[in-house]
């Protein structure tokens, strides 16, 4: 009998992970459920269960794919998702791996509609200050709708019975459907990369909840925020509201309404510029009727009739205005000459010639003085050290011993011999007397104790 093979627990969930991943249904099915036990994880992954009546399954759905997802799944929320089935090999436990998810039901519809719209209006994209006025004469018209509805041939006689001079560009697009908003968001796009037109009319007629989804997608409205051409949003009938609605520049109630929005009637910009006419010719009537009267009031006026008699009058003052220029003029130049000068006489007074003269002098003055002061110090000390020099002859021990004294020292003649104490018989001394010098040798020592 031969040896049967023995799997390792691990090599028994990775065959079955190899099997369900080689299924194609497998790999790509859709289910409907309610989602339960919810995690949003700190890393961005979602991890809950889907369950219906009679079952559940565990799913996870990483941050890369539930980043798109236009609501916000949570506890009860009841979707349809799109993924694959596998196997978590550790636990050995079977998953649905969810890449696409959408709300099931019409009331999943109105919570990712909700949800969405408070997301975008916290960002900023509803404020009212970045909300644009529209042109008052724009050059073209773009409109990005479906070619085949009734929307597009209001807008376009609309447009043409308001406006007839204005050029039309339409830009077809899907507005229902899975690929309506990219097609939508595509047309935006263009329409600014052209920069042909200066309004953007955006929308389609009216429908249900899910016929009008694609202007409740996130990418339409950042592609409207991110728009530099205005754009008015032209979704539904006046009841609809959609998220494209918030974000545009201004809302229309109908496509017929943002047409009419989007230019002015050409009758009323006649009257318009008829009653400006008027009001221009009337401006001219008065403005000319009043330079009439102002120029036969100048005409009647005493200086046209009787010139000579005002011009006298201002030759006389001429007269008195240059008199006193005169007055003040000399005035001046007297004021001008006393300063001028005190001004001299402050500069001889400060002349640098001058100033080195007195200089000099005064140094010569302290020059004399300081050698006077010199003079008697000098005999003053000469006369200190003459008395110093007497003094100090008068105690020299050349005086004493020119009297008879002497002075005796040891042999080395070093040391002074002021007593017997400093000397022993046999010691030899120095005598100095006053012409010379003896050298002797103690032979006895008799102190003054040892008289009588």
């Amino acid at each position: 009998m031969a040896e049967e093979r023995i799997l390792s627990i691990k090599d028994l969930n990775r065959y079955i992970r190899m099997k369900l991943e080689s299924d194609d249904l497998m790999q790509d099915v859709w289910i409907r459920g309610e989602i339960s036990n919810f995690t949003h994880h700190s890393s961005g992954h979602m991890y809950f269960t889907l369950k219906d009546a009679d079952s559940r399954i565990k799913s996870i759905m990483f941050a890369s794919h539930n980043q798109r997802l236009a609501f916000r799944p949570k506890e009860g929320t009841k979707v349809i998702a799109r993924g694959n089935v596998s196997v978590y090999e550790r636990d050995g436990q079977y998953q649905f791996y969810a890449t696409h998810m959408q709300p099931d039901g019409i009331g999943s519809l109105y919570l990712a509609y909700e949800q969405l719209k408070k997301k975008l209006d916290e960002e900023g994209l509803f404020a009212a200050h970045r909300k644009r006025p529209l042109p008052k004469f724009p050059r073209a018209i773009g409109v990005i709708t479906s070619p085949t509805g009734a929307a597009v041939r209001d807008i376009i006689i609309t447009l043409q019975r308001r406006y007839p001079t204005v050029p039309i560009l339409l830009y077809p697009v899907l507005v229902q459907g899975t690929q309506a908003a990219p097609s939508i968001v595509k047309a935006i796009e263009g329409m600014n990369r052209h920069q042909e037109a200066d309004v953007l009319i955006v929308g389609r007629g009216g429908g249900s909840l899910e016929e009008l989804w694609a202007f409740n997608e996130e990418i339409v409205a950042r592609a409207i925020y991110a728009s530099g051409i205005p754009v008015i949003s032209a979704v539904g009938h006046e009841t609809d509201f959609t998220i494209a609605d918030f974000v545009a520049d201004l809302r229309a109630a109908t496509p017929t309404a943002a047409a009419e929005l989007a230019v002015p009637h050409h009758l009323e910009l006649k009257q318009h510029f008829r009653r400006l006419e008027q009001r221009m010719e009337h401006a001219l009537a008065m403005r000319m009727q009043q330079e009439r009267d102002r120029l036969e009031r100048l005409r009647r006026s005493p200086y046209f009739v009787h010139p000579r008699k005002y011009l006298l009058q201002h030759a006389e003052r001429l007269d008195r205005l240059t008199e006193q220029l005169h007055y003040r003029t000399q005035g001046l130049m007297r004021k001008s000459d006393e300063r001028w000068s005190k001004l001299q006489h402050r500069l001889v007074r400060r002349n640098p010639q001058e100033q080195v003269i007195f200089a000099r002098k005064r140094v010569q003055s302290e020059t004399h003085q300081l050698l006077q002061s010199m003079q008697a110090m000098l005999k003053e000390q000469k006369l200190k050290l003459m008395t110093g020099m007497k003094q100090l002859d008068a105690l020299s021990p050349l005086k004493v011993m020119q009297r008879g004294y002497s002075l005796v020292y040891d042999e080395q003649e070093k040391r002074l011999i002021k007593s017997l104490a400093d000397v022993q018989p046999g010691d030899m001394v120095h005598v100095k007397v006053n012409d010379g010098q003896l050298e002797c040798q103690v032979w006895s020592m008799k102190g003054e104790d040892m008289h009588g």
